[in-house]
């Protein structure tokens, strides 16, 4: 079945799927950026949790592929651990986007961290892995970083296999923003290609470009269907983003080629809950053998767990 956003059709809410608790000592709480697979036997999502440093691990839970608010299993240690000090991943792992191609599991992330004058560095990098369960970075260092056209950061990837090649759509900062609670990282998707999802051709192409000043858009999910590309994204503003006016929501856009978006913002429409009134956040979508998913976050950036909805 196709997802008609013209008809303004309503995703049905299915709250809250899975709540960091302290289950390891490595999963006190939040539950970042949920990345999904369907598998042969469950539904796989991947997502960052937070130590009692409030550092970023990459783990998952395992759902029922029939009733995806079934949680069938918990990840006992983190996917891979952190980067070695003063490698571009020593504070934090984002997964983001994962794909399986000719049986390796290819998962794209964030790396995360600190600098001294603004508050976070971030980069690219990607993990393998034959069994989903194990893996081990391609690189210690990340395959999408900061260049001279892009001098900033990276992060936030979505990557897709289609017609012999890989296609990303990433975010990508222009600089920052001052404000009154110090400097704020401006973002915004762009595209870049590449025959074997390692080496990237990037042209410094712009998809999806701020409507204002101190607008970002971020975290592309980025299916085909019906000869056409969709995507869902979050935006925000700059001034009052953590849980305030200006947080993330969720926006989707189309393209004919994967390059031009058209943005629909208001045609897509997420039921509130009691976990997202204040935020909706980091979306991915998944096509199923039986749904469509939207797996995504709410306040505070993902720290009550993740949310789903599905048509």
């Amino acid at each position: 079945f196709l997802i008609n956003l013209k008809d303004n059709i309503m995703w049905e809410d299915k709250g809250l799927i899975f709540e960091p608790n302290n289950q390891w000592d490595w999963l006190e709480n939040y539950a970042n950026v949920p990345t999904a697979i369907e598998l042969d036997d469950c539904i796989r999502v991947y997502f960052a949790s937070r130590n009692k440093e409030g550092k970023s691990l990459p783990v998952f839970v395992d759902l029922d592929k029939i009733d995806p608010t079934k949680v069938l299993n918990i990840a006992e240690k983190p996917i891979v651990e952190l980067g070695e000090i003063g490698t571009f991943d020593d504070a934090g792992i984002n997964p983001c986007s994962i794909l399986k191609k000719d049986g390796i599991f290819y998962l794209y992330y964030v790396g995360w961290m600190p600098t001294v004058s603004v508050p976070y560095r971030n980069s690219i990098g990607l993990l393998t892995s034959k069994d989903g369960i194990n893996f081990e970075r391609v690189y210690n260092g990340p395959i999408v970083d900061r260049t001279k056209n892009e001098p900033y950061f990276t992060a936030s990837p979505c990557v897709i296999t289609q017609d012999g090649k890989f296609k990303m759509w990433y975010a990508s900062s222009p600089g920052f923003i001052e404000t009154e609670n110090g400097p704020s990282p401006l973002y915004h998707i762009k595209y870049a290609e590449s025959t074997d999802g390692v080496n990237w051709e990037r042209n410094n192409i712009s998809c999806i470009l701020p409507t204002y000043y101190g607008e970002c858009t971020a975290r592309p999910s980025v299916i085909y269907e019906d000869n056409l590309y969709k995507m869902w994204y979050c935006y925000r503003g700059s001034l009052d983003y953590r849980d305030g006016f200006d947080s993330y929501q969720i926006g989707y856009a189309e393209s004919t080629d994967g390059i031009s978006w058209v943005r629909k913002d208001n045609e897509i429409n997420i039921p509130t809950n009691q976990y997202n009134t204040k935020m909706k956040c980091y979306p991915n979508v998944i096509k199923t053998s039986t749904d469509t998913l939207l797996f995504y976050n709410g306040n505070s950036f993902g720290k009550d767990g993740i949310l789903l909805t599905k048509i």
